[in-house]
């Protein structure tokens, strides 16, 4: 019998170092599910999850991001309607304009008060969790889980 696992991914919070107030970069996804999403994807075989982080941020905003800090971990069985999967995700920071590549069909830049109205994923869940910790330098406590 062969073993069902969840798909490893990262996602990538990315902070505009050089903007006032440090917004976010978020992607309008072009395949399903439709909808505003932080940067990320699934790891490659015999790829780190650091590297995988910058990879996908590579690939969908057109920046190099440096790797700053690690959010949490987040592996509920339904965060992804396509299949279970669990996400590292990552802050990091970057400068210049995004542009959107690969997956996203837009680049959009955000604060907390600003965020579109449809987010995939889980990604509402990790946003609030982000601003929380930027605020309080708490991160998600897992025994809510």
């Amino acid at each position: 019998m062969a073993h069902r696992n969840p798909a490893p991914t990262v996602d990538m919070i990315i902070e505009l170092s050089d903007r006032p107030g440090q917004p976010i970069i978020l992607i309008e996804r072009k395949h399903p599910p439709l909808g505003w999403a932080i940067p990320g994807g699934f790891v490659d075989y015999g790829e780190t999850v650091e590297n995988a982080a910058r990879r996908e941020a590579k690939e969908e905003i057109s920046l190099d991001v440096t790797l700053r800090d690690l959010l949490y971990v987040y592996s509920c069985p339904d965060r992804d309607p396509r299949q279970h999967t669990i996400s590292i995700v990552f802050i990091g920071t970057a400068t210049g304009t995004p542009q959107a590549a690969d997956d996203a069909k837009h680049v959009g830049i955000f604060t907390l008060e600003n965020l579109p109205e449809i987010l995939c994923f889980d990604h509402g869940v990790i946003l609030q969790d982000y601003y929380h910790y930027r605020t309080s330098g708490n991160r998600p406590n897992p025994a809510r889980y």
